[in-house]
């Protein structure tokens, strides 16, 4: 395998790769790279998680010239987190003299605006966003070097294929093209095949289906014990950092309250948070400030976090490409991790059609009774909990001992109802004790 330097990288770049700890290339890196240099347009298939970002990153600073009046790169993405994501892997290895843009929805746009009046050398963003510059007239492709579609084909899932295509026209025909996929459904074949000239194509590691790095398990559950059951398996898996994945907003909001209310460490991410709460979020989540982040499709899409070993699918996912881009979460770079599913009765036929298309199977078992969930709850006072109410249980046997004797000899009497100690003591004896 090679060094970064022997694909062509230079000593500043390979210096400040060296500082972050990174001295060996991925695959995709180790293909993707000395390609870009040749200036060949690519159509690149791999893994959310296999270092993609840095393998069209790291090339584009060697071939931009830092105040050119222009911008030279445009990385396209799905979402506004995804491409602050970017933006931050860019500023990390770029040098002070390389002005780097992140334009987005959700963001003041006269800021923007002011930015772009100044040199930027590197634009990242949204369809939305740069297709509002581009018709504003304040972001001009004529003159672009390299045009990078990322997550090509959660953009087309999510509906941005008129915006993309507008932004590839715009863009100048010169341009070297670069398009990263997880998947590669119709719809992406036939945009890269209209708009890529004469492209290589490179196919990584098992890229259809999710990394073989992660252990891939399907829970049966229903609906009523299904938040139950999610709690058991985080009491019995204790991830280290863990993303739930909910099918609409609402559904997140709902759980993430539920969980909190349970004194789980979490938070929400989804589309109804403004942009400022959205960036915060991920800020403490990258912090490892809670534990379980509880998100929509849309929101959590290309994320990259460091520390997450754990994908819960609260809801099943519709499709399998969506399955593939939510269990990228986890198992990133090579390292592993675990993906679970929550189904029910109703999601069997999903998760056939989603093994179908993936070529995979996807081992299947029951949950976990609900008390050995509980029992397994690390809590710090979970112990002290546990004496209180055994020291409780005992009382109340006694208690309803004598009870039991003095109902007896006063049974032909008209007041037989039951003390009031009594009825105190059975709402305390449900399945979370005194909590």
């Amino acid at each position: 395998m090679n060094d970064f330097k022997q694909l062509g990288l230079g000593k500043h770049i390979t210096e400040r790769l060296l500082k972050e700890g990174i001295s060996v290339p991925t695959p995709v890196q180790e293909s993707a790279i000395p390609k870009v240099f040749e200036g060949t347009d690519l159509i690149v298939q791999a893994m959310t998680g296999s270092g993609k970002t840095l393998s069209f990153i790291l090339p584009i600073l060697e071939g931009i010239q830092p105040g050119a009046q222009e911008i030279q790169a445009l990385v396209v993405t799905p979402t506004r987190e995804l491409a602050l994501q970017i933006t931050e892997e860019t500023k990390r290895f770029s040098g002070p003299n390389v002005n780097v843009l992140a334009v987005y929805g959700g963001q003041d746009v006269e800021k923007q605006l002011k930015k772009l009046e100044k040199s930027v050398d590197i634009a990242i963003g949204t369809p939305g966003r740069i297709l509002d510059h581009l018709r504003r007239g304040t972001l001009k492709l004529e003159k672009l070097r390299f045009l990078i579609l990322d997550e090509a084909d959660q953009m087309l899932h999510i509906g941005f294929l008129s915006e993309v295509e507008k932004i590839i026209e715009s863009s100048s025909p010169e341009r070297q093209t670069l398009l990263f996929s997880a998947t590669m459904p119709e719809g992406v074949r036939k945009l890269a095949k209209k708009y890529i000239k004469n492209p290589e194509y490179l196919q990584l590691e098992s890229t259809q289906g999710p990394a073989k790095s992660v252990k891939q398990t399907a829970v049966y559950t229903t609906d009523r014990t299904k938040l139950g059951d999610l709690k058991g398996i985080i009491n019995e898996q204790r991830p280290f950092m863990a993303v739930i994945f909910c099918r609409t907003k609402r559904r997140a909001e709902k759980l993430a309250d539920q969980l909190t209310a349970e004194g789980y460490s979490c938070a929400e991410l989804h589309g109804d948070l403004s942009q400022a709460k959205r960036e915060k979020v991920m800020q403490r989540f990258r912090k490892a400030e809670f534990q379980l982040l509880v998100a929509t499709d849309i929101a959590a899409r290309g994320l990259d976090v460091e520390g997450v070993t754990h994908v819960i699918n609260y809801d099943i996912p519709l499709d399998a490409q969506s399955y593939v881009h939510r269990i990228g979460r986890t198992g990133r770079a090579g390292m592993g991790g675990v993906a679970i599913t929550l189904i029910s009765q109703k999601d069997k036929d999903l998760l056939v059609s989603i093994e179908k298309e993936l070529q995979i199977t996807i081992n299947k078992k029951s949950a976990l009774p609900n008390e050995k969930a509980v029992d397994s709850r690390d809590i710090s006072d979970n112990k002290d909990k546990d004496r209180k109410h055994g020291d409780k249980r005992k009382l109340d046997k006694n208690r309803k001992s004598r009870q039991k004797t003095a109902f007896a000899s006063a049974s032909r009497k008209k007041n037989i109802s039951k003390r009031p100690s009594e009825k105190k003591s059975s709402s305390r004896s449900g399945r979370y004790g005194n909590r």
